[in-house]
């Protein structure tokens, strides 16, 4: 088995799990029309008591999410508005699709936001709106609250995705400076009926996690949202009218957000329509196939990309030596989101990251493929997916004059596998439930 077969499985194996996690099977699942009853994993909907039936989103994949539902409700629904990243547009009839930035959120997701906002304004208790999330949410529906702008938020946002603050933490603080984050937006929809379909992207697929949690009760507080600045040490470094802000809630100044007993969600319904365990579970069956051995280490790994790295290659040498924890050929396979601590001006993501700092601990073991990429088809603010790393991509990169450790220690991972061709590009994919990293020993 060589190392382009190697890689050609890997890419096997990773589409699918791209396949599993396709948003429109995914909605398709939960969604059964009989008659003129919508019934929604199990909750029933008699479609002529509502006068609108209306859509909002956000999300990479929020607009294919929306296919299902356009298709079986056709002219029933009355109107709509998703935000998706730049290049994620899918057209909708009907239904306007505002492209927006990711990560840091941009004016195209102000406007939109502000039209979604505009638009739950309207709604009555004859309403049914549908809320479609999925990964990048958060960054696409900017809706700074009061007293903070949308330079304040990128500010923070920029902050917190450097230090090396996981999504949880992340999110925590979005939720605390925005006017539709955290449970904000079910309060806005009433007194209408909301349903919100939700591919996850977020370890443990926790709801308020997910697009910091738009339609679900929200577990945390400012003086949460305090600590984790305090935690990275980023009081000082953010915008101070973003702090401000923050203090003010924690004071009891501002009203924290809506909690579980808050009545904004007693006509609500949240569904998580698909995982990263469903992506993984996919990836093994087709390693299986393909004549692997596989092993599913993890849908809920996190952590610091590079230790990431490390702990998947020592694996990998324990293949080798003594066949455990699997005999090759061996497919190991973990899903989730890691974290990178930026400290160089370097290009790349995490997915890059984890690829580069793999290939420097598998170095010379020619019969070892390490492969990570994102199911969206991104990874940082590249065109990139995420890398392969093989035991000779180190040795590859010393020729072409790139040392991998300068490299890794600038985070510019992308710029080491660029001219390599190791570079997992796909485009744009709809869809978006984390990471998918797999370890191939022959």
């Amino acid at each position: 088995m060589s190392g382009s077969k190697l890689r050609s499985d890997a890419l096997t194996i990773f589409q699918a799990g791209l396949e599993a996690a396709n948003p429109v099977e995914a909605v398709e699942r939960h969604l059964y029309l009989d008659g003129d009853t919508l019934l929604v994993d199990g909750a029933s909907y008699l479609l002529g008591d509502f006068s609108r039936i209306m859509l909002v989103g956000m999300g990479k994949a929020s607009a294919v999410m929306a296919k299902p539902l356009t298709t079986l409700l056709g002219s029933r629904i009355t109107d709509g508005i998703i935000n998706v990243k730049h290049g994620h547009r899918f057209p909708l009839s009907g239904i306007r699709v505002i492209e927006a930035g990711h990560p840091v959120p941009d004016e195209g997701g102000l406007r939109g936001t502000r039209e979604m906002i505009e638009f739950l304004a309207d709604t009555t208790e004859d309403d049914l709106v549908f809320c479609l999330i999925s990964g990048g949410g958060s960054a696409l529906s900017p809706a700074p609250a009061d007293g903070v702008s949308l330079g304040d938020k990128q500010g923070v946002t920029r902050r917190l995705l450097d230090c090396g603050a996981t999504i949880h933490e992340i999110n925590s603080v979005r939720k605390h400076l925005s006017r539709i984050k955290g449970g904000r937006l079910a309060g806005l929809a009433q007194p209408s009926t909301l349903v919100s379909l939700i591919l996850s992207d977020v370890i443990g697929d926790d709801l308020d996690t997910i697009a910091s949690g738009p339609t679900v009760p929200d577990n945390s507080t400012y003086y949460d949202s305090l600590r984790i600045l305090t935690r990275y040490k980023l009081a000082e470094a953010i915008p101070q009218a973003a702090l401000r802000h923050l203090e003010a809630g924690a004071r009891g100044e501002i009203p924290e957000t809506p909690k579980a007993q808050d009545p904004a969600f007693d006509k609500t319904q949240n569904v998580v329509v698909g995982s990263n365990a469903l992506a993984v579970q996919a990836a093994q069956r087709r390693a299986s196939e393909l004549g692997y051995n596989p092993l599913v280490l993890s849908s809920f790994v996190e952590g610091e990309t590079r230790e990431v790295a490390r702990v998947h290659a020592a694996i990998a040498k324990e293949v080798l030596k003594s066949g455990n924890p699997v005999p090759p050929p061996a497919c190991i396979i973990s899903g989730g989101e890691t974290t990178v601590t930026v400290q160089g001006g370097g290009k790349g993501g995490r997915n890059q990251e984890f690829a580069l700092a793999s290939a420097l601990e598998i170095e010379g073991l020619d019969r070892v493929l390490i492969m990570s990429a994102g199911t969206d088809g991104t990874d940082g603010l590249t065109d990139a997916a995420g890398a392969f790393a093989h035991g000779d991509t180190v040795d590859r990169g010393r020729v072409r004059g790139l040392d991998a450790e300068v490299h890794l220690m600038g985070n510019d991972s992308y710029n080491f596998f660029e001219p390599l061709d190791d570079l997992i590009i796909t485009g744009p994919t709809l869809t978006n439930v984390m990471d998918l990293r797999l370890v191939l020993v022959e």
